[in-house]
């Protein structure tokens, strides 16, 4: 997908799950909205810095580097829904795109992707993109309905391991 998907994958993913962790319908919900916003439109638009320096769909696109962004909040206590866009511009990659991306750069550039996608230039590119993100939030509602609140206050976690491991 190209930038403009990217940013509205973003946008929709924050707003829906805004309803997710708050459904109430509240100030509540407009805070919780207003709180992942930034963070997960900015993961969804980071993997495409590599546009400007090594390999587009390679260098910034690859299972590596969501494990840096899975663990930034765990060790750092911020940044906790960034990997959430990082994680949804890999999805929409490899579904909603042709191409695919390097799951496994730098140890392998085979790119991987789905038969489902269309050309990032495609007037059908924005339809994609809504459908997409509207099974990403499918799958975080029961994420976080049936298995793990998604609301964590990762920080609390991150205190909790470094006392834990004697930091």
């Amino acid at each position: 997908m190209n930038k403009r998907g990217h940013v509205l994958n973003g946008l929709l993913l924050a707003l829906g799950l805004g309803f997710v962790i708050e459904p109430s319908l509240s100030a509540a919900t407009v805070r919780t909205i207003a709180e992942i916003t930034v963070p997960i439109v900015l993961g969804a638009l980071f993997p495409d810095v590599d546009t400007a320096f090594g390999r587009h769909r390679k260098t910034l696109h690859s299972l590596p580097v969501l494990g840096v962004f899975l663990a930034y909040p765990i060790v750092f206590g911020n940044l906790q829904y960034v990997w959430i866009g990082v994680l949804t511009h890999y999805v929409l990659d490899v579904v909603g795109s042709r191409r695919g991306i390097a799951l496994f750069h730098p140890l392998s550039d085979r790119e991987y992707g789905m038969p489902t996608g269309v050309t990032t230039s495609s007037k059908y590119a924005d339809l994609v993109t809504v459908i997409v993100t509207a099974v990403e939030l499918a799958v975080f509602w029961a994420i976080h309905t049936y298995v793990v609140t998604l609301d964590l206050d990762v920080s609390a976690l991150a205190s909790e391991a470094a006392a834990g491991i004697g930091i």
